[in-house]
């Protein structure tokens, strides 16, 4: 027998129990789908994760504060029981070379009013003027505070796209005077839209300079003697300069700042490249996890072949016997059953394959999370299917080849 006539017996074989047939490759069919959507959401969730993270703004450094192994009551400026404060950003904006943009922000949230109109639980930010080139945010009304306003704590605040919407509506909010908790200050300027990034929504929350946050709204008895701490500096790194000088430049004058050393330190600095590294790292590992979960999937879907194709041989003893008897050989025999074997797990890994790639495109579509559809997942997911079709259709293909064709043909 060529190969075309057994693809066609296969084929006819396979048709003419489509009920059945269709059963078999319901296991294939669900393994491959669900590795192929598995692998999608997995993908698109490492792509908003980077996305979050480069929307931050980019070539930043994050100096972070961290408690002191040395224990409270040492170290230098800033360094009585570990962490940064707010003096350490003047410090890095002086002293390091091959900088673009330094800032740091302290939260609060409070009720905002103008008039009649009021606003409850605003973020209000306060940061310095540098917050702009850092977090890359465009100023679309009016002006961002300046240096002079920092150093004044002078009451003037920015506010973004939705606030200023909702409080003033058509009304230019410019030179307004608005209440933020107890304390008046003056709108100067307006922040064009940038929406949600990494969790956080820019245009429903104001922005006042850092120094001005601390004295009204995150007043601290030992700000004036330690210095005000601050959670996060964010260093902004100019295109064409090296990100590792910048790095141990801030990390010695930290040290020495804080006389701290690097065992010691209290502080750690991270690159927006390290924390993407770290997501994907986890990303990577819930894949493999997704995937392998998925594979049982194929493996039962294999089993489910084999059991089929057992009972086929089986229920076709006789026709066994019959093709034996007019000259096939037990490789032509083999090859058969092998055949409609693989046959049904490639239709099955291929409706797999539609659902799984439609499964996705839908799921990205009407459901919360991100998908990203991987070509190397369809590959993989379609190769495997013709893999589980050679392994668990080689046992069945191997007892009809064996069978001893005068039994066979008297076999009712």
């Amino acid at each position: 027998m060529n190969f075309k006539e057994v693809l066609n017996v296969a084929q006819k074989n396979i048709l003419s129990n489509k009920s059945r047939s269709l059963l078999t490759m319901l296991g294939v069919i669900i393994g491959v789908a669900a590795v192929i959507v598995m692998m999608s959401v997995s993908a698109g969730t490492e792509a908003t994760i980077s996305e979050a993270i480069n929307g931050l703004g980019s070539n930043l450094l994050f100096v972070n504060s961290a408690m002191m192994r040395g224990g409270p009551g040492m170290g230098g400026p800033g360094g009585n029981s570990g962490g940064l404060v707010y003096d350490d950003v003047a410090a890095i904006r002086e002293k390091i070379s091959g900088i673009a943009g330094v800032s740091v922000e302290q939260s609060s949230s409070e009720t905002i009013k103008y008039e009649s109109n009021a606003l409850e639980d605003i973020t209000i930010v306060g940061t310095t003027p540098d917050y702009t080139v850092v977090r890359e945010v465009d100023v679309a009304n009016g002006r961002f505070f300046n240096a002079n306003e920092l150093d004044r704590s002078s009451k003037v605040v920015i506010l973004g796209a939705t606030v200023a919407e909702e409080l003033f509506g058509d009304l230019n909010p410019i030179g307004q005077s608005i209440a933020i908790g107890s304390t008046k200050v003056t709108v100067i300027g307006v922040l064009a839209e940038k929406g949600l990034v990494s969790g956080t929504n820019f245009d429903e929350q104001v922005y006042m300079p850092i120094t001005l946050v601390f004295e009204k709204f995150t007043f601290s008895p030992f700000g004036r003697v330690v210095g005000d701490s601050v959670r996060t500096i964010y260093v902004s790194v100019e295109k064409d300069y090296s990100m590792e000088t910048v790095i141990l430049q801030t990390t010695l004058l930290l040290n020495k700042r804080h006389d701290v050393t690097t065992d010691t330190a209290d502080f750690t600095i991270t690159t927006q490249a390290d924390i993407i590294k770290t997501q994907q790292s986890t990303t990577a590992s819930f894949r493999t996890l997704l995937t392998w979960v998925a594979a049982i999937s194929l493996i039962v879907g294999g089993i489910g072949i084999m059991n089929i194709m057992l009972v086929s041989v089986t229920e076709r003893t006789r026709e066994i016997g019959l093709r034996q008897a007019v000259g096939a050989t037990p490789r032509d025999v083999q090859l058969q059953f092998l055949t409609e074997a693989v046959l049904l797990s490639l239709v099955g890994g291929a409706i797999g394959v539609i659902a799984g790639v439609g499964g996705s495109i839908l799921f990205g579509k009407f459901g919360s999370m991100r998908t990203v559809i991987i070509p190397f997942s369809i590959l993989l997911s379609f190769s495997s299917a013709a893999l589980v079709g050679i392994f668990f259709g080689y046992i069945p293909a191997r007892k009809a080849a064996q069978l001893d064709p005068i039994e066979a043909l008297r076999h009712d």
